[in-house]
Parts: structure tokens; sequence; C-alpha cells
């Protein structure tokens, strides 16, 4: 072979491997790995179904989105992950619609007392037109509201027994933060106090706190009951989170791609709150076990307190009033 034509075909070949190279490099570089924040522990349900969208979402794109889950606000508060989202520096949170009903007052139909019995009726509600609206009403917070995650009911777990929801009048109460929350434990004439997750359990033992408004979730996975041995069940609330997603890195993404991380959490969705609806019952007989003294009140004895907070907020906007009638449609 003639030098010169050896030259070419050194030079074709090393084209053909550089080529080659940077092709792999590409692919390769395809694969993301993502931040979920969550502020719960690892075995509470926000955490749980952020896991299992986190190894579906990573299955079904052979490897190319991996999520990370961060829980127990590793990652920051409420506001520092909403901060975060906004701007693109995390890709995903569980935040709760609580702290969202701040900047989209509509997601406040979640937190109507006596609105919902159980989980199983409250996640059926998700895919009701207005509930899906608000998830859209996010876009102009520079976020992108996948769907929803549901923690089990509203109960109150307290230092003393409670029978009557007269009897925490003038008592510490600690509710997230949020005007529906102080309007609704006002009502009764107890002082609403807003305390971090990772507080509560000091401030119960220091008696900064005498009740707590929670979900049985967190006070299994903190052992709550262990500073206060008492629980009244009331279901007097659901409390949702929504799954939302930075708009700066969705936009980012192909339509092919949005459509299959919607896909992939519909289905984590349907699984939590089935997941919850079984929970509720493993984790009440667990506290039943660890000698939690348990009693009930019944929704009509605080009927009066009820009507007064439905009427203030079911008018507050459309989508409240319109999420209302379609879940009474439904009951």
């Amino acid at each position: 072979m003639k030098k010169s034509n050896l030259n070419k075909l050194c030079s074709f070949c090393s084209a053909t491997v550089i080529t080659f190279a940077i092709s792999i490099t590409s692919m390769q570089s395809v694969a993301e790995t993502l931040r979920l924040s969550t502020p719960v522990p690892p075995s509470h349900i926000f955490s749980k179904v952020s896991t299992k969208f986190a190894e579906d979402l990573s299955a079904r794109t052979n490897g190319d989105l991996n999520i990370k889950v961060f829980p127990f606000g590793k990652l920051g508060s409420d506001p520092e992950n909403t901060l975060m989202i906004q701007t693109g520096a995390i890709q995903l949170a569980v935040i709760p619609a609580a702290f969202m009903a701040n900047r989209e007052e509509s997601l406040n139909a979640w937190l109507l007392p006596g609105l919902f019995a159980d989980v199983e009726a409250a996640g059926a509600a998700t895919q009701l037109p207005a509930a899906r609206e608000m998830l859209t009403e996010l876009d102009k917070q520079g976020m992108v509201g996948l769907g929803y995650v549901f923690a089990g009911m509203r109960h109150l777990l307290s230092v003393d027994p409670i029978s009557d929801m007269k009897e925490i009048k003038d008592k510490k109460i600690r509710t997230f933060p949020g005007p529906i929350f102080n309007d609704w434990w006002l009502t009764f004439g107890a002082a609403p106090t807003a305390l971090p997750t990772p507080e509560i359990a000091p401030a119960l033992t220091t008696n900064l706190l005498d009740i707590v408004d929670v979900d049985l979730d967190l006070v299994t996975a903190l052992k709550l009951y262990q500073q206060a041995p008492n629980l009244a069940i009331t279901n007097h609330m659901a409390f949702p989170a929504i799954m939302v997603v930075s708009k700066k890195w969705w936009e980012s993404k192909t339509a092919e791609q949005q459509a299959v991380i919607r896909e992939v959490f519909a289905e984590a969705e349907a699984w939590g709150i089935k997941a919850q609806v079984m929970a509720e019952e493993k984790n009440l007989k667990m506290l039943k076990d660890a000698g939690v003294a348990i009693n009930k009140i019944e929704k009509s004895s605080y009927a009066d307190s009820t009507a007064e907070i439905l009427n203030k907020y079911i008018n507050k906007t459309p989508l409240i009033s319109e999420f209302y009638e379609q879940v009474k449609a439904e009951k």
C-alpha cells in the first residue's frame, strides 16, 4: 500500500474512532440524576411515593432519568424548596398543599374541614376537573404540578386526653402555618402554634405544646406518642401534598419525555392513595399496641364550627366553590 493511501486510511480510522467516542459520550450525557426533596421521614407516605416514582421512572427511561430522593427536609424547608424549584436548583419536590395555598389560594379547597370522610374519598377527588385545574394554576409560580400525594387524615395527639373539641380551649396546638388552620383552631379558642416538624417532640416534652394537629404517619414515624400518649380520632381535615417539577427544567424536556413522566407519576399517585388507605388501619393498630389511649370525636359535635369555616372559604375563589360542589356531587 502506498504511503499516501496509508495516511488517508489512518486519518479515516482516527476520525471514525473520534466520532464514535463523541457519540458514546453524547449517549451517556443524556442520563440525568435529578433531586427530589420531601419534608418528611423516609417512612412517611410522601417519601414512599417519591421513592416509588423514582424507581419506576428510572426503569421506564432505562436509567436516562434517575431521581435521588432527599427526605425530611435535607435539601431545605418548604419555602426553600419552592424557591429552588422556581430557579431550577432542584428538579422535583413534594410540597404540602397547605403551604402552596399561601401562594395559590384555590388549594385551600383541600383543607376545608369536614369535606372528606377518609383518605379514600379525598384520593378519589384528585381526578375531579377542579382538582386538576388547581395543578395548572401552579404554572404561574414557575412550577408544574404533576399530581397529589396524600398523608392520612388529620387527628389530635395530646399530652392529656381530649373527649370533646370544647376541651382544647386555651390549649397550645401545633398546626401547619396557614390562614385556614389558624381560623379553624381559633373557632375553638385554641392557640395555634407553628413549629417545624423536627421541633414537635421537644416542644411536647418541655410543655411548649399541649396538642398536635397531625396525621398518623407522622405520629408513628417520629414516635410522637412517647411524648403525647392520647389520640383523638377526628378526621377533621385531609392533608395532601403536591409533586411539583421545576418549570425551567420541565421545558427542557421533549413532549415524549414529559408524557412519560406524567404517566409514571399518575401510577405512583394511585399507588400512594391505596397504600395510605391501608396504612391508616396499620398505624392505628400500631398505636393501640403501643398503649396509646384512643377515642373518637364525632364530626356532628363540631358541625357549627365546620359550617363557619366553610362559609368563610368556599367563596374565596371560584375554583374553591367549584371543587366543593364537585366533591358534594360525588357523595
